[in-house]
């Protein structure tokens, strides 16, 4: 369980190639604590205060004090886990770093709330700059494998991630993502993140980009509302802009919102649908590319 949230479920973590069969050994995995591993039932016991006496009365008041002491205690603790888990997903991610370094990929993060359109730009991304970039995607979902082969159908190398009960990738999955997706010297790797706009801005995958994604259809004070997410991304993709006639949806009062978090953000606005604007962002995937190369 991932003590920083509280998603994840131990072995429900799925990596795979579309068509591939999966066993249940091969997603199953180690609970670890502070060095040793183990699997263990979590038991939580309710205490009942009964109140008869004076004495009795005051003797129940003294043990409901000691739960809340112990109750302290046990909040220092997770706080401490949440320290450990994101210490040991940092250095994985630097070890994912250094791998897309020696190999000159280019790695981006592509993060944002469900029904965004992630999956239907990497569709059109793929389709257009399959036959000029080496693009491999790694798919984040909780469950299905229904991106993963809308990927592999565009024309594209993938390998989806199921997190079970998980609301984020992070450095470990990433990793052993790649190793079977295997990409190539001089590509590019996207990965589609679950979509949450909460918790994968605090794990880091060792990507060279972050890029958030956010469509008309949600709210332009989205960056008000999720400024962690923003704020540590590197662009803003505005989507659905053919939908802008029937929303109410300001582009520039969420562009205003988003640079009050992070005044470094870039933006494009597209329509995944149309293809309006999607030219902008695969010219600037192909000069990221050429300046890594470079």
């Amino acid at each position: 369980m991932c003590g920083t949230c509280g998603c994840g479920e131990t072995g429900a973590v799925k990596i795979r190639k579309p068509g591939e069969e999966i066993h249940e050994h091969e997603h199953e995995h180690e609970h670890d604590h502070g060095g040793h591993t183990h699997n263990h039932p979590h038991t939580h016991h309710h205490h009942h205060h009964e109140h008869h006496t004076d004495d009795d009365h005051h003797h129940s008041h003294h043990a409901h004090d000691h739960h809340h002491a112990d109750h302290e205690h046990s909040h220092g603790m997770e706080i401490q886990l949440e320290q450990d888990i994101l210490q040991k997903n940092n250095l994985l991610a630097e070890r994912n770093r250094g791998f897309f370094e020696a190999r000159n990929i280019l790695a981006l993060n592509m993060v944002s709330s469900p029904g965004s359109g992630k999956t239907t730009i990497l569709e059109k991304t793929i389709k257009k700059l399959k036959d000029v970039l080496p693009l491999f995607i790694i798919e984040g979902d909780q469950q299905t494998m229904n991106d993963a082969q809308r990927i592999e159908d565009a024309g594209a190398p993938v390998v989806q991630v199921n997190t079970g009960s998980g609301c984020h990738l992070d450095s470990d999955m990433v990793n052993k993502a790649v190793r079977k997706l295997e990409p190539a010297t001089d590509s590019i790797v996207l990965i589609e993140n679950v979509g949450n706009l909460v918790c994968p801005s605090m794990f880091d995958l060792g990507e060279n980009f972050r890029v958030v994604i956010m469509s008309v259809t949600e709210g332009d004070d989205k960056p008000l509302k999720y400024p962690n997410m923003f704020e540590t991304s590197d662009l803003c993709i505005i989507n659905k802009t053919d939908l802008l006639p029937y929303v109410d949806f300001d582009v520039e009062k969420a562009k205003e919102y988003a640079r009050k978090v992070n005044h470094h953000l870039d933006f494009f606005e597209v329509s995944a649908k149309t293809g309006e604007g999607i030219e902008a962002w695969m010219e600037w995937l192909k000069k990221k590319h050429q300046e890594l190369k470079a």
